[in-house]
């Protein structure tokens, strides 16, 4: 029987916590679905788990590969994947037993190209609750046409989601993936043959934070990388002769993500000259994404009369443009430890 959904696993290293992923979905109401867990070269027993667990369940198929990093493990994934649609799931998480069958019934019901639930962010030593995050009325369709300026406030993170697979299939690879940022850019050259977006009104993953991983900290060396990648998604939007309103949308998250979360990442590096990468780092933002300082969807009138999910980054916006960046994180960064919240970009 063909699966109605793929669920794609990279895994490196993973022993510790990947049976707890692999047991929530074995776990889940909906049964008709494959589990495709990539293993990208783990130097652990991450391998033998894998291939214990598809030996008692035909479900799950076993892709081992040498070590490329997560990106290309997800691609991997995508051209072995039969379902109609698919998702993805990190090693270390874990979700509820709805999980399946809730963004199964809301994307087939809608007949929408993206369906997002509900997610809550969970400390990995001491299991407590960080925040809950993107859980959303039923009601809320995010319509690329009528609305597209609401995708900027969507997490980037590939794993609540789950995807019509014909659009993943499609897709065409970076030459070189970054290692940070690397959702966002796959989301953002998704957005471009995206056409419906609807959510589910529960939380159904778990996000374990790791303190101290790899993917909290940013090197000096990675960020001509990681703009590199971003210029080669804004290449995929041109050759597309993409609308005016989503190569606006397309800068909007570029700077976001570049101009935002990118420079909280840098200032946390005492090694590095924050003053000349924020300079350069504007000149990049203004040289291949020039559509951020005009931009109507980052306009405060404008996010005040929608509604309130873009509000925060139009105010950081104009911090940005009067040069106050750096108090700016001075005070962001004083507030969060003071009051001891996780204030998300």
């Amino acid at each position: 029987m063909k699966p109605k959904v793929s669920v794609i696993i990279p895994a490196y290293n993973a022993e510790k916590y990947i049976s707890r992923t692999i047991d929530s979905l074995l776990e889940q109401t909906m049964k008709e679905f494959e589990i495709i867990c990539i293993n990208d070269g783990s130097k652990d027993n991450t391998l033998e788990l894998l291939y214990k667990y598809s030996k008692k369940d035909s479900r799950i198929i076993v892709i081992d590969k040498k070590n490329e990093g997560v990106w290309k493990a997800r691609f991997d994934g995508i051209r072995k994947a039969k379902g109609k649609y698919i998702t993805f799931i990190d090693s270390d998480d874990y979700v509820n037993k709805k999980f399946l069958e809730r963004l199964y019934k809301n994307i087939t019901t809608n007949n929408s190209d993206i369906s997002i639930c509900g997610f809550q962010r969970i400390d990995f030593e001491t299991k407590k609750v960080i925040s809950k995050e993107m859980k959303y009325s039923e009601n809320r369709v995010i319509d690329m046409e009528k609305n597209p300026e609401e995708v900027i406030s969507i997490n980037t993170a590939l794993w609540n989601k789950m995807y019509r697979a014909e659009l993943l299939k499609n897709l065409e690879d970076l030459k070189k993936p970054p290692r940070i940022l690397e959702d966002m850019m796959f989301l953002a050259m998704l957005y471009l043959n995206v056409k419906k977006i609807t959510f589910v009104d529960e939380i159904l993953y778990n996000y374990m934070v790791i303190q101290g991983s790899a993917m909290n900290t940013l090197k000096k060396e990675e960020i001509s990388g990681i703009q590199e990648a971003m210029l080669e998604v804004r290449e995929k939007y041109n050759k597309a002769n993409a609308s005016k309103e989503r190569k606006e949308i397309l800068a909007d998250i570029a700077f976001l993500h570049f101009g935002i979360s990118l420079m909280l990442k840098a200032s946390e590096n005492d090694t590095m000259n924050f003053k000349d990468i924020y300079i350069s780092n504007l000149k990049y933002l203004d040289e291949n994404f020039k559509e951020w300082r005009h931009s109507k969807y980052l306009n405060l009138i404008y996010c005040a009369k929608k509604g309130f999910s873009n509000l925060k980054v139009a105010i950081v916006k104009k911090i940005y443009i009067l040069h106050c960046f750096r108090l700016f994180i001075s005070l962001y960064k004083f507030i969060i430890k003071t009051l001891k919240v996780d204030i998300k970009w």
